[in-house]
């Protein structure tokens, strides 16, 4: 579980899962780029995580549905730390709608970012990882990929073919030592947050019923730096070096993947 002096590249690095990801492997002793399309907002992170150590960070703007973007950003981070043994790809976008009438628009933004972002990012990844013959990827996944989801059809759909990606590239990419899995989150964060605060009392209850019902450990989600953050390190380092291809729900038992 050891991870210090590891270089590792976040996605998704200002806000949410992604900046507790960016603390938590500064906290373990680890250099890490945080990559995000909100250049203020990484910047900030960074800056906190720097103030407490003992790792470092640094902040790269990024586009992840954008291949030059993707692989000048990958290629910049891996020269300034000198390699890379990890990458953590927790950043996404969202869309409201339902099955009749999801749009066009919305649809192919979704797909742009959470499907084609991680195809970009991993294989941007996996490039420099494959010479070194090591590696882990961490994907993020959902229950919504694995659930009817009446109102975010669109992100269901994405995040089914972000699980199913996931273990295409873990078969492919195994000989050369690169593993690759998904975390399936039930994670609150400052949107999760401000999206349930939006909620009438009726919409709360079905949000209840739907989502937090089902968490055997406190019916409630969990919390990003205590909850999430273990597990990342786990990932990322040695200790779960003959694990690949895997959807492993940190989600308090919402979830039931087999």
């Amino acid at each position: 579980m050891d991870i210090s002096g590891y270089k590792i590249i976040v996605t998704g690095g200002a806000s949410g899962m992604g900046a507790a990801t960016v603390r938590t492997y500064v906290g373990a002793g680890a250099t890490v780029v945080s990559m995000d399309v909100s250049e203020e907002a990484g910047r900030t992170v960074v800056d906190s995580a720097n103030e407490a150590g003992p790792g470092s960070a640094t902040f790269v703007k990024v586009d992840i549905s954008d291949k030059t973007s993707v692989d000048a950003a990958f290629d910049a981070a891996a020269a300034a730390m000198g390699g890379l043994d990890a990458v953590a790809h927790p950043a996404a976008i969202q869309r409201a709608g339902d099955a009749a009438s999801v749009t066009v628009e919305d649809w192919d933004i979704m797909f742009a970012v959470d499907v084609r972002g991680t195809m970009l990012v991993n294989q941007a990844a996996y490039r420099l990882m494959a010479p070194q013959k090591r590696g882990s990827i961490i994907n993020f996944g959902s229950i919504s990929g694995l659930r009817s989801e009446p109102v975010a059809p669109a992100y269901s759909a994405a995040k089914g073919a972000v699980h199913s990606w996931t273990r295409t590239a873990a078969g492919a990419w195994g000989n050369d030592g690169v593993r690759v899995n998904a975390i399936l989150p039930a994670i609150a964060t400052p949107m999760y947050d401000t999206a349930i605060g939006r909620l009438d009392e009726a919409g709360r209850t079905a949000h209840f019923w739907q989502n937090e019902q089902s968490i055997a450990l406190g019916q409630k989600y969990g919390d990003a730096d205590r909850d999430l953050g273990p597990v990342m390190i786990f990932l990322a380092s040695e200790a779960s070096r003959f694990i690949t291809g895997q959807l492993l729900p940190v989600d308090g038992g919402q979830a039931s993947v087999r």
